[in-house]
């Protein structure tokens, strides 16, 4: 078995921004260092393994965090269309979200960290460009999106850092299980 060095190690290159922007780059930045720091000297094979009752493994939480990133990404640039009307979606559509958590056949460590790394640096060129971080778009249909019709390209970005830090909570938790390894301590 090959240990992965994944060289998507390094967070990506902010462009050069100042003020809430800056802020909301650099806490997005850290929490996608914890994050990856999870797979640190891991086999594609290890970071797919599931160490708790739960079906979460480490390459499925880094893909999932990478797909919801993208997504809300393309939410603050195109609005609701650029998400799924979810009263609307079936058992396949679950289905294929659920294996968004997984590592399938074929995919890679270090392949399911470089799509991060883009993902990463997409968002960063995208914030850096953003005039306004009060620019809003109505929510897309979803039963957990009730009483709140819109969000701000700042909101949209507090709920991603606020996702990717829990999922780097989760995936301590999963490399502690794994190996004993943790992010700090």
């Amino acid at each position: 078995m090959t240990v992965n060095q994944p060289t998507t190690d390094q967070p990506a290159e902010a462009p050069a921004v100042t003020g809430e922007h800056a802020d909301l780059l650099t806490t997005l930045a850290e929490h996608r260092r914890f994050l990856r720091f999870t797979t640190r000297d891991l086999t594609d094979e290890q970071a797919g393994l599931r160490t708790t009752k739960s079906a979460l493994c480490l390459g499925g939480l880094i893909k999932h965090v990478t797909s919801m990133e993208r997504t809300w990404v393309r939410f603050i640039l195109e609005g609701p269309s650029a998400m799924p009307d979810f009263t609307e979606m079936t058992e396949e559509d679950f289905a294929r979200r659920e294996a968004e958590f997984q590592m399938q056949p074929g995919e890679t460590l270090a392949g399911v960290l470089e799509a991060y790394a883009e993902v990463a640096r997409h968002t960063e060129e995208v914030v850096a460009g953003l005039p306004d971080l009060n620019a809003s778009w109505p929510l897309p249909k979803a039963p957990w999106f009730e009483g709140r019709p819109e969000w701000s390209a700042r909101r949209v970005l507090l709920h991603i850092i606020a996702e990717t830090a829990q999922h780097a909570g989760h995936a301590d938790i999963i490399r502690e299980s794994l190996d004993g390894a943790k992010t700090m301590g």
